[in-house]
């Protein structure tokens, strides 16, 4: 089951299918295809895709598309988890999932990958938060985002709502949330223990290690470890973050004064006043948060010069 974003990297989800489609043919994959029409469209088609006997799902979109067939794989009872694979073809924006497989952001590379099917089970992170006072469940399959981080995601959003599209969106949208972001009071528990109580900047939880179009907030994640990778960027001058900026994407973000980092199974978080979450590039909802990890449990389809 082919599940098609259409809106995906500027609408090149629907303009590109066509070629898509036919390399797909050309390689002799045989595929029933769906376009979603709104969002969360992607889960419901996942869960359908499931019950009526389908057991490889290739997504062709971008992080948010990833997110919706991952949760959908989660909300089927019908089989367990690591019956199915998910493979994509990566026709969002920041493309950030793929970036951990080796997935190739070529087409044909990327149906190459389909029709060698060479899979890893990979770690998915299972979050509480609330929405209108109403505790929610969704399931991470990359990085969720905490405090500033996740309110610039919520204006990047709201600007793709609106109709703007573009590779400096995202940038865009981190400079137009920073003057007026101030900290917020975390207490902060992992695996039962406290790790960190204070003011809080931005923080991020990793399965993966990429996001926001390239950013290495969680450098160290691995993504069938065992292990959710936390960062916590406590109160710190606004100064100070444009000067080290350039470290979020070149991996050292640690080496950064008053950046936290720690590796657990299980993270509470309350914060005063509530804050914000976005996950694997969704925002979603509100704290208070928890945090828990599902070990090895989709398996995902790799590219090519994936090193298993």
């Amino acid at each position: 089951m082919v599940i098609v974003n259409p809106k995906a990297g500027s609408g090149r989800g629907l303009k590109d299918w066509p070629i898509i489609s036919n390399q797909m043919y050309n390689s002799n994959l045989h595929f029933t295809c769906l376009f979603t029409e709104h969002k969360y469209h992607a889960v419901e088609l996942t869960v359908k895709a499931i019950n009526d006997g389908f057991r490889n799902i290739v997504a062709v979109g971008g992080d948010g598309t990833i997110h919706e067939v991952v949760n959908g794989i989660f909300i089927q009872k019908c089989v367990p988890t690591t019956d199915i694979s998910l493979a994509v073809i990566p026709a969002g924006t920041g493309n950030d999932w793929i970036r951990m497989f080796g997935i190739s952001k070529t087409y044909s590379e990327a149906v190459r990958s389909l029709v060698e099917k060479r899979t890893v089970l990979q770690d998915v992170g299972k979050v509480e938060f609330y929405e209108t006072r109403v505790k929610h469940t969704r399931y991470m399959a990359n990085v969720a985002g905490l405090g500033y981080d996740a309110v610039v995601n919520l204006k990047y959003n709201d600007l793709k709502d609106d109709g703007k599209y573009g590779r400096g969106l995202y940038l865009r949208s981190t400079f137009h949330t920073f003057l007026g972001y101030t900290a917020k009071k975390f207490r902060i528990k992992t695996d039962g223990e406290l790790f960190y109580e204070g003011m809080v900047f931005s923080g991020a939880v990793g399965i993966g290690k990429y996001n926001g179009g390239g950013m290495q907030q969680t450098p160290n994640a691995q993504i069938d470890d065992g292990l959710m990778d936390l960062t916590i960027i406590k109160k710190i001058s606004k100064l100070r973050i444009v000067r080290n900026f350039k470290l979020l994407y070149s991996g050292n973000i640690y080496s950064i004064p008053k950046v936290l980092h720690t590796q657990t199974k299980k993270i509470e978080i309350e914060t005063w006043p509530e804050t914000r979450i976005e996950i694997d590039g969704e925002a979603v909802g509100t704290s208070p948060f928890v945090f828990e990890l599902v070990p090895q449990c989709i398996r995902v389809v790799v590219g090519s010069n994936y090193k298993m």
